[in-house]
C-alpha cells in the first residue's frame, strides 16, 4: 500500500510539472503578462512622446511663428528692426 501510495504522489508530481514549469505553464504565463505590462507602459510613453514631437513639426511646416520664437528664445536673434535690451535681476543682497 505504501507502494502504491508513493508512485501516485509521484504521478501527481508529473502532472504538475509542465502545469507550474512547463512551455506554456503558469510562471511562464506570469512572466509573459509581466513583460507585456512594461512594454505597454512604455508603448504609452512613447505615444505621448509622439504626439508633442508630431505637434511641433506641424507648427513648423505651417507658419513662421514657431520658428520665430524658437530661434527668439533658442538663438538669441532679433528682428531687424528691434533694440535689445536686457535687465539684470536684482539680487537679494542688495
Amino acid at each position: 500500500m505504501r507502494w502504491l501510495s508513493l508512485a501516485l504522489i509521484a504521478l501527481i508530481a508529473l502532472i504538475q510539472y509542465p502545469l507550474w514549469l512547463g512551455k506554456g505553464g503558469w510562471l511562464k504565463v506570469w512572466d509573459t503578462r509581466h513583460q507585456l505590462e512594461q512594454q505597454r507602459e512604455l508603448n504609452q510613453k512613447l505615444l505621448v512622446r509622439n504626439a508633442g514631437l508630431e505637434a511641433e513639426v506641424r507648427d513648423l511646416k505651417q507658419g513662421y511663428e514657431a520658428i520665430e520664437e524658437r530661434a527668439r528664445f533658442e538663438l538669441g536673434m532679433i528682428r531687424q528692426d528691434e533694440i535689445f535690451i536686457q535687465i539684470p535681476e536684482k539680487t537679494q543682497g542688495r
